[in-house]
């Protein structure tokens, strides 16, 4: 990785900077560095069930309103959401049955894991999800928690139940896709 003295200077990426001037070669340095930045995206975990049960017609990113040691519990890893939803109470979103463990280095001012917790969405997104939820046979399902910027993020799902069908036509498409992908990999090998 180079410095920025090696970029200003010019000893580094030489085909590509060197008829920049200085005040160039600075904002090039800070786009790419933002560039790296908005791709960053740990994932914390995912709801496989939800997958598996619902057909998923649209997603959306909320942000969560955490207590501080929620969050170093979220960031932890030890939340549990398999069975969780989201509802729409009085035009704010709420997500219930979601489980984060007490943070074990924390003192007695340590949170309710059970609470439920807000989303954060802007009010012309509450209304499209109030009134896709207001069909008949839609919900709100988190799909998966993961870190943006150092934040925890949602990632929201309008989902519709599948039949018990619908998940053996699941099944067995998966299966013969695996089956497809073993047997390309064995006339690769031959």
């Amino acid at each position: 990785m180079p410095t920025v003295r090696d970029i200003i200077s010019g000893t580094f990426y030489q085909d590509t900077l060197h008829t920049l001037d200085f005040l160039q070669k600075v904002r090039y340095i800070f786009t790419m560095a933002d560039e790296n930045k908005n791709l960053a995206r740990k994932v914390i975990a995912q709801n496989r069930k939800a997958r598996f049960n619902y057909t998923i017609e649209d997603t959306i990113e909320c942000g969560v309103v955490l207590e501080g040691t929620e969050v170093k519990s979220v960031k932890a890893g030890t939340i549990s959401f398999s069975d969780s939803f989201a509802i729409i109470e009085n035009g704010e979103v709420w997500v219930q049955n979601f489980h984060i463990s007490e943070y074990s280095y924390s003192s007695i001012f340590n949170h309710n894991p059970d609470r439920k917790k807000k989303l954060l969405l802007h009010k012309d997104e509450i209304k499209r999800l109030q009134r896709k939820v207001d069909e008949k046979g839609y919900t709100l399902v988190p799909l998966e928690f993961y870190l943006k910027k150092g934040r925890v993020k949602v990632a929201l799902g309008v989902c519709k139940g599948k039949k018990q069908f619908d998940k053996r036509a699941d099944i067995r498409d998966r299966d013969i896709n695996r089956e497809i992908a073993r047997e390309f990999k064995n006339r690769q090998q031959e």
